[in-house]
């Protein structure tokens, strides 16, 4: 795997990129060709906190993970079992015959620990009703969720407003 590995407001010395590419470099084993892929890596602050984001992109899929501890190693280390748990965890769907070629890029021959295959257990039919973004934000509040469909009133589109771990918001715009 290769590496891209910077920082922001610090200096990554050699020993902290040492580490992340011994730590991540240990996903190689899950894919087929891992000196095709390449791993980014930024390291920022955030108030006290050591903030690490590894995003692996692997032609059709991007891996991605971020993690956030007053320890740096802790966090690379966080970092890279996320990573992990991700790739295994969405093994059974990977396999799948529809997804072959997305996948070609990954080894799935390993031994899956846990029997844990997420399915859809519920549905729900929302109407969405025509908004602005202000609006959608108090009713997303009101309902205590982490995010909030609805129809964007000046576009006539249909909006997903999401709460990102900054606290600020976000909006996928849907054409």
């Amino acid at each position: 795997m290769k590496f891209n590995i910077h920082g922001k407001k610090l200096d990554v010395t050699e020993s902290i990129k040492n580490y992340i590419e011994e730590k991540i470099g240990r996903l190689d084993k899950y894919f087929e060709n891992p000196n095709d892929i390449t791993a980014t890596a930024l390291i920022k602050l955030r108030g006290n906190e050591q903030v690490v984001e590894v995003t692996i992109n692997a032609n059709k899929f991007i891996l991605r993970g971020e993690e956030s501890n007053k320890d740096l190693y802790t966090s690379i280390d966080k970092v890279s079992d996320k990573i992990e748990r991700q790739i295994r965890k969405n093994k059974t769907r990977m396999n799948k015959k529809i997804n072959k070629e997305l996948i070609r890029d990954f080894v799935l021959d390993f031994d899956e620990k846990d029997g844990n295959t997420n399915s859809i257990v519920k549905r729900k039919i929302i109407e969405a009703k025509p908004m602005n973004e202000e609006e959608a934000i108090l009713q997303m509040e009101l309902l205590g969720h982490e995010f909030f469909a609805f129809k964007n009133v000046e576009t006539n589109e249909v909006n997903v407003l999401y709460k990102r771990k900054d606290k600020d918001y976000g909006i996928l715009e849907l054409k």
